[in-house]
Formats: structure tokens, C-alpha cells, sequence
């Protein structure tokens, strides 16, 4: 099974980049401006509400690691999205893992890409010169 993987230097400690990763609240801030809770669920939607991608915590362990189980979408359904923060010299790194998926597709190819451009608004948001998230809640396309 193919995972994306990424890995990208935060100049602040974990204990203030974790709410980023590990709620709903923090997703708007680089992800999605469209994103709801439902009971322990964090649902994201993206183009005006055609993909909802439903995610269940599996692990949270404050300051340390986020993990979710992807319950919906587009060959993202049972497929784990993992932040992982470890301290650095300089901050901390964060590495990132959406893994599980069941092929190499060009939907995975473009997955990677947008996983890659969130990395760096995570970044921003976390070191205050947030861009706001990718996918605003009317947009079509980001």
C-alpha cells in the first residue's frame, strides 16, 4: 500500500503546533474553512459540500501525535492520516503521513501535491503568517 510522506521544520514548540492537527478549530486555520464536528468526527468539506471527508481520532497524544482514520471520500475511505511532532533543534519536526492508500493514482499524485502545499500553510499558521486554509468553504476548485 503507497502512504504520502512529508516532513517540514516548525520554528515552535509542539505543545503549539498540536491544537493545529489535533482539532477542528485547528484544521480552519490551513486546511479547510468548511469543517464541522460531529460527536468525536471532525467532518471537512470541500467544493461547496460534492466531498466531505469524514475523520475519527484513533490516537491523540497531546504534544506528540494526531492520528485519524479517514471514515469517507474518494479513495481516501480507510486510509490514516498521522501527525507525528518531534523535537528539533530550532523547533520541532513535524512529520506527516496519509497512509493506506490502496494504489498509486492520479488522485494520489494530486493528494501528494495538496498534502505538500498544506505543510507549508500548516507552517505559516502555526508560526503566525497564516494564509488561511486552502479550501475556502464556496470554492470549486483551490
Amino acid at each position: 500500500m503507497p502512504d504520502i510522506l512529508h516532513a517540514i521544520q516548525i520554528s515552535l514548540p509542539a505543545e503549539s503546533i498540536y491544537p493545529l492537527v489535533s482539532t477542528a478549530r485547528g484544521f480552519t486555520q490551513w486546511w479547510a474553512e468548511d469543517v464541522t464536528v460531529s460527536g468525536e468526527a471532525v467532518e471537512l468539506a470541500f467544493f461547496n459540500r460534492n466531498t466531505v471527508y469524514r475523520l475519527r481520532p484513533k490516537l491523540l497524544l497531546p504534544h506528540n501525535r494526531a492520528e485519524w482514520l479517514v471514515e469517507t471520500g474518494k479513495e481516501w475511505t480507510g486510509t490514516r492520516i498521522h501527525f507525528h511532532l518531534e523535537p528539533a533543534k530550532s523547533g520541532t519536526l513535524l512529520r506527516f503521513f496519509h497512509a493506506g492508500w490502496l494504489e498509486h493514482t492520479d488522485y494520489f499524485t494530486s493528494c501528494n501535491t495538496t498534502w505538500g502545499e498544506l505543510m507549508f500553510r500548516l507552517k505559516a499558521a502555526a508560526e503566525g503568517h497564516s494564509r488561511g486554509p486552502l479550501f475556502l468553504r464556496d470554492s470549486l476548485a483551490y
